[in-house]
């Protein structure tokens, strides 16, 4: 699939909260809901067995959740079945995307027209980042992952590309799902590094102001 003209303009639509998928990044997805089932059949009956990770807006319980303008599409390239019937995959993000309208139908999962414009460079080579201070942003991490009691493989963070760093952080760091819109629509991997460092920064600043107020 080299460029947009590739990919289909319809496509299922997951509107998974606090998921993030970029491009040339890898989600793992654990599937168990029958329409989630039933998305993941069909996917895989078409040729780009594309999938489109979306966040739904925050709204009121039980409503008819209205989603955000931009998501991620995914190709399955990894899938697993547990002895329950469930299914264990992986999502190769492929490009960014923004949702046109949804597609009405009989699909008991949702589904939209997408425009890919705009976002040639998800399926181009890997980013850059040439400002990347590597020191100043793992010692953030640290204390960031130290401040919420998380833990990962430093060694292999500390050896990883800009962008493959930058990506895996914005997927895995527990940001708010609107943190994470913010990530997803950045629009190269600069601004993303740069919109990660505020976020930890402000998450590193606001704990120690509820502890200096706590004292």
């Amino acid at each position: 699939m080299g460029t947009h003209n590739d990919l289909p303009t319809t496509i299922p639509i997951f509107p998974l909260p606090g998921a993030l998928l970029l491009p040339r990044a890898r989600l793992p997805l654990h599937l168990f809901e029958p329409r989630y089932l039933a998305m993941l059949n069909d996917a895989l009956k078409t040729e780009s067995r594309l999938i489109g990770m979306v966040q739904p807006c925050e709204g009121p319980d039980g409503a008819d959740e209205r989603l955000h303008s931009i998501g991620c599409a995914g190709r399955v390239t990894a899938m697993s079945e547990t002895e329950d019937g469930r299914y264990m995959i992986t999502l190769s993000g492929m490009s960014r995307f923004r949702v046109r309208d949804e597609v009405e139908g009989f699909a008991p999962y949702r589904r939209a027209n997408v425009d890919w414009a705009g976002f040639e460079a998800d399926l181009g080579p890997e980013e850059t980042d040439l400002g990347l201070d590597r020191d100043h942003l793992m010692d953030l991490l640290g204390r960031f992952f130290e401040d919420r009691g998380l833990s990962t493989d430093w060694d292999s963070m500390a050896d990883a590309d800009a962008e493959l760093l930058i990506n895996s952080l914005s997927m895995m760091c527990p940001f708010e799902p609107e943190e994470r819109q913010a990530l997803l629509e950045a629009p190269s991997l600069v601004t993303r590094r740069e919109t990660l460092v505020t976020l930890i920064e402000y998450s590193l600043y606001s704990g120690d102001t509820i502890q200096q107020m706590m004292q």
